[in-house]
């Protein structure tokens, strides 16, 4: 069976819209760093919620999230796609492995300042 692109605006968004949901549910049901890291968006939920902190921190707080998340499944996806194309390691596929893992770590890092700047104050 061949892949036949859907030119349909509206049924080709819908399609689109699918398999980003599909994507979405896979990466959030079987990474285990991304189920780890949408605990600690949960916990910072109820957080936020216990601390009431305004309109304003939420969006920084759930744009932090967003980031983070979003960045390690694109690191994810660098990873399958590496494995896929080259199962035994290569230096050269490392070095890509290592690159992707530290834009999540730069992504975490500044997830963990923004929660510092957002809690360490309501908690003093």
């Amino acid at each position: 069976m061949e892949f036949e692109k859907d030119t349909s605006f509206l049924s080709g968004r819908l399609k689109s819209f699918s398999f980003a949901f599909k994507g979405a549910i896979k990466l959030i049901t079987t990474e285990h760093s991304v189920i780890v890291q949408s605990i600690l968006g949960l916990l910072l939920v109820v957080a936020g919620i216990y601390f009431n902190i305004s309109r304003e921190e939420w969006m920084i707080q759930i744009l932090a999230t967003g980031l983070v998340i979003s960045v390690e499944g694109l690191n994810t996806a660098a990873e399958k796609i590496s494995d896929f194309i080259h199962p035994e390691y290569h230096e050269k596929i490392g070095f890509i492995k290592d690159i992707a893992a530290g834009a999540v770590l730069f992504a975490a890092l500044t997830a963990i300042i923004v929660g510092l700047f957002i809690y360490v104050p309501k908690i003093m």
